[in-house]
């Protein structure tokens, strides 16, 4: 006779299994070609020196700074295109080591797998997206370096966690798209005119990357509440600092930036995150990690601490998505 917890477990896997069939369908019946379905030729396009449009719009967290809001328009504009051209850059690196995990991962599943056709259509879709943003780099012209040279040492280590600690793996999956997703999103509600070129990918990105975080979040959803205690209990240490380091990598400025922009450094560290406002932001990135870590049980007294302690501790969202709420 099957006990109660039995029946639960097996209702969870066929939700899972459904919810990863649903997401592979929509990679099938809902995707985009960096090559059909973005217009790069349009005039509208054009990538010029004077085009206002580049300027950062006060929702990033660059642009709002009375500094960079001051500086003359030309300089506005250079500013902004370097900033873009890098973020672009970030993300095609991010997605590369996120593509070569996914891969070490899916190579040791069985068959059978529910993960393996969903994580694959990621990938294919990731490097989509790679290619997508090399493409807006060219196309700006800036020769911009993207995360610190130290990463291109350190990434591929990730795929061998990957297939040694998956759950922590895909920790790091939300420690890079949710900012970057974040960010997007408040970009895109907020109206600002934008370069078109630049609307057009993130629209792209973010409509594609909501399933690539709806797998992550329904992964360890499904994983950790199998892990045994103690690997447990090093996922609720590890996961703070670890959303807090990629954050960084992926949303700081390198000394490049500095140098290239000629930005003082105080500038950058206000912005990053030394400011009231700029601290509010690094927090409301991790809203929604914040809800899964309270329903995984992964906010024990040490793990909280440790999320104050990388300052990315806060309210958590009520639902996934949930825009940040003005007051706290």
């Amino acid at each position: 006779m099957e006990t109660t917890a039995h029946i639960a477990t097996a209702r969870d896997d066929e939700h899972y299994i459904e919810t990863l069939a649903t997401l592979s369908y929509g990679s099938v019946h809902k995707r985009f070609d960096p090559y059909v379905d973005i217009a790069w030729d349009d005039p509208d396009f054009a990538v010029r020196a004077d085009d206002e449009r580049w300027i950062l719009p006060p929702s990033d967290p660059f642009g709002a700074h009375p500094w960079y809001r001051a500086l003359p328009k030309e300089r506005q504009i250079f500013i902004g295109m370097w900033r873009q051209a890098n973020v672009a850059k970030v993300g095609l690196q991010f997605e590369n080591i996120l593509i070569r995990g996914l891969m070490q991962y899916v190579f040791q599943l069985p068959n059978g797998s529910p993960e393996f056709r969903y994580c694959t259509h990621e990938s294919i879709e990731e490097c989509n997206h790679t290619m997508m943003f090399q493409e807006v780099v060219n196309r700006i012209g800036m020769d911009v370096g993207g995360m610190r040279t130290w990463v291109k040492y350190v990434g591929p280590l990730v795929p061998f966690l990957a297939g040694i600690f998956p759950e922590w793996f895909f920790v790091m999956v939300l420690a890079g798209e949710e900012p970057i997703d974040h960010a997007q999103k408040t970009l895109l509600r907020a109206g600002a005119e934008a370069h078109p070129m630049i609307e057009r990918v993130m629209s792209i990105h973010v409509a594609e990357e909501a399933r690539h975080i709806s797998f992550a979040h329904n992964y360890l959803e499904n994983a950790v509440p199998r892990m045994g205690r103690f690997k447990k209990f090093v996922l609720s240490l590890v996961f703070a600092p670890t959303m807090r380091i990629i954050c960084d990598l992926i949303a700081v400025p390198t000394r490049k930036f500095r140098r290239d922009c000629d930005v003082p450094r105080e500038v950058v560290n206000e912005v990053f995150w030394n400011s009231p406002e700029s601290r509010k932001v690094l927090r409301d990135f991790f809203a929604d990690v914040r809800m899964l870590a309270y329903e995984l049980d992964l906010m024990n007294p040490i793990a909280r601490v440790l999320w104050k302690i990388s300052r990315i501790d806060g309210p958590a969202s009520r639902y996934r998505s949930e825009p940040a709420r003005t007051a706290h």
